[in-house]
């Protein structure tokens, strides 16, 4: 699989780690606004190529691989023009809302700066 869009998290927002005992994250690039940045896992953008992925590409969190099940209308173009997205462990096959990507598997317990965010696609 290539590497079609990859970032390292640099800062983790005051409530984020919330998100994922309810099995879900919120994903922004540097520079989110700041009433947002709170609830998010910001990174900052290594390789962005297109942001070319749909059910069948896998995301990576750190060492941990991720089978994606559902891709929201806009996630593509939210993730390559934003760094912005919803990951939902829950393995549903269709997204719920349209900036949410589906994966399967179970929430990672802690998403620490400098940990890697990959998306892997054919």
């Amino acid at each position: 699989m290539k590497t079609v869009y990859e970032s390292t998290f640099i800062s983790v927002g005051s409530s984020a780690n919330e998100s994922l005992d309810d099995n879900f994250i919120i994903t922004f690039g540097e520079g989110a606004p700041q009433d947002v940045a709170e609830y998010c896992f910001i990174h900052r953008t290594d390789v962005n190529d297109g942001g070319a992925f749909d059910t069948g590409s896998v995301l990576a969190i750190g060492e941990q691989e991720y089978p994606v099940t559902a891709v929201g209308s806009v996630a593509r173009e939210n993730l390559r023009d934003l760094g912005h997205i919803t990951v939902r462990f829950d393995g549903a096959g269709q997204a719920e809302f349209p900036g949410t990507v589906h994966v399967a598997g179970s929430a990672p317990a802690s998403i620490e700066p400098g940990q890697k965010f990959r998306m892997l696609s054919e």
